[in-house]
């Protein structure tokens, strides 16, 4: 799992590659989004697009994100979910928690 940060406007956007798993990226996940936060960042867009799974650790560490920046007053969106993530997230229920777009510029737009 690699994670880029880049930021457009007051949203910072996390580029994860790779897989979302126990041991594999849960806990890189979770410390790059503790790092984030720290520096004062409440807007966060997580870019799945190069993400081909995530098991049942990946998915425990998404909500935990979710709750950490909602804690801290911040919004966290989802973007570019492919097939396998859509459907994972349908089967859980969870597509109904979190905020998930296809299109950057509609993510970034809805923060405002």
């Amino acid at each position: 799992m690699q994670i880029e940060e880049r930021q457009a406007g007051s949203v910072m956007i996390l580029d994860l590659a790779g897989r979302l798993t126990i041991g594999e990226g849960d806990e890189l996940l979770k410390d790059k989004i503790n790092s984030v936060l720290h520096q004062g960042h409440r807007n966060l867009l997580l870019n799945l697009a190069d993400v081909p799974y995530v098991d049942s650790a990946g998915l425990g560490q998404m909500v935990s994100t979710l709750h950490s920046v909602n804690r801290q007053g911040g919004k966290l969106k989802l973007l570019n979910l492919t097939k396998r993530i859509e459907d994972l997230l349908s089967i859980t229920k969870l597509l109904t928690v979190f905020d998930a777009f296809d299109n950057e510029q509609e993510a970034l737009d809805s923060f405002s």
